[in-house]
């Protein structure tokens, strides 16, 4: 099958990746030739996206289309070129509006009874703030006091509209769910770790949840699903504080990080799932439980004497990425180092039996750059607790 993947930022990097795996031709239309999806598809058009005819013409030669970018007025124009052209594209218009708008969530997770962060100021500090509009975690901050808060108001509250909640502490988790003609697949929990900017740098699975809670999770995302009538796929974020799963936000389009993770860990293809509609009900529609190997899926930057566990915005605007195999001991890396480059980036794959193993192995792969590169500082740095501490690790 000929898809066509448009957007070849990091999003774009997943859906390349995952197409490839399921044996699919990849056509990639960015309008940066240097994007970091560019080396994992078979052919780059480099357009802008909103010239409907061009992409209309370009969507006419793919039998997919999955959209790989955020941008709402570049979505639509892509929905509406895919509709002229006949062809599927990954795209639930209406859930994705709501799901941009952390607001419109918040509102939906009240009217459903869906656990969630308390809104301030029926909360205390310290709180969470975070723009409505922004993509997962950008633009978000903690903030200690109402002085604070008042002078943080003051300075940007003009600028758009903000999310403020109760701040939570404790581990996080993801879980998607697909959509199609009222059908529902709900996938494999992940662990996600975060880096002192509340970007996410390292995917564990599968997620050391009880099975109890890992169910609650599950049905949390099918009441969202069915209330969103979604046709496409939505993943779900939450943190257990206190032994209660609360959910933080929803997004109603291919996530980055988690997908990849759930197949090296269960061998299931989610993208490969959409792309077949399915396969007529072939598969099981409950996959939460299916049989898993431990991965750990992180970002990594070396360059000046180190190496640093960072979100994954690091692999971002460092030009074209490429899958390399067996990649200092990990099974395969998603990167744009080459022998003798001093600085580079590298999305880390490795895998094992269990949790513990893959563990002990990605340490392995740790060292081996270390040792190969002559770095001699290891940095892994956490979000802050709430009044303040010890900023991650260094080793």
């Amino acid at each position: 099958m000929r898809i066509a993947v448009l957007g070849g930022k990091l999003q774009g990097v997943e859906a390349c990746y995952l197409a490839k795996k399921a044996g699919w031709e990849v056509c990639l239309a960015d309008k940066n030739p240097a994007a970091a999806a560019t080396g994992l598809c078979d052919s780059f058009v480099e357009m802008d996206l909103l010239d409907k005819d061009k992409l209309t013409w370009l969507l006419r030669t793919v039998e997919f289309v999955v959209p790989a970018l955020e941008d709402r007025r570049v979505l639509d124009t892509i929905y509406d070129c895919a509709r002229a052209a006949g062809v599927r594209v990954l795209y639930d218009r209406d859930a994705y509006r709501l799901s941009a708008s952390k607001l419109a969530s918040d509102q939906l997770f009240a009217r459903l009874g869906v656990p969630a962060p308390r809104p301030w100021p029926d909360c205390r500090f310290p709180v969470t703030v975070k723009p409505s509009g922004a993509s997962g975690s950008e633009g978000v901050r903690q903030v200690q006091s109402p002085a604070e808060l008042n002078q943080f108001l003051q300075s940007f509250g003009r600028q758009g509209e903000w999310v403020i909640q109760e701040f939570l502490d404790g581990p996080s988790y993801s879980i998607e769910i697909a959509g199609m003609a009222g059908e529902y697949r709900t996938f494999q929990v992940t662990e996600l770790e975060m880096d002192a900017g509340y970007d996410c740098k390292r995917v564990l699975a599968p997620a050391i949840l009880s099975p109890d809670k890992v169910q609650q999770l599950a049905d949390c995302a099918l009441v969202l699903a069915r209330e969103l009538q979604l046709d496409g796929i939505m993943d779900i974020e939450v943190i257990l504080h206190d032994n209660a799963l609360k959910v933080l936000e929803i997004d109603a389009r291919l996530p980055s990080q988690t997908l990849t993770a759930v197949y090296h860990s269960t061998g299931v293809n989610v993208l490969e799932l959409l792309g077949t509609g399915f396969a007529a009900g072939q598969q099981p529609k409950v996959l939460t439980t299916a049989a898993a190997r431990g991965v750990v899926y992180e970002h990594i930057r070396v360059g000046g004497g180190q190496i640093e566990v960072c979100g994954e915005h690091i692999m971002g605007g460092v030009g074209p990425l490429f899958a390399a195999a067996d990649f200092f001991g990990a099974d395969e890396a998603l990167t744009n180092f080459h022998p003798g480059r001093q600085e580079w980036v590298a999305t880390l794959i490795v895998t094992g039996k269990t949790r513990r193993q893959v563990w002990q192995r990605r340490e392995t792969v740790i060292r081996n750059i270390m040792q190969a590169c002559g770095l001699a500082q290891y940095l892994d740095s956490a979000p802050l607790p709430p009044m303040g501490g010890k900023e991650g690790m260094v080793i």
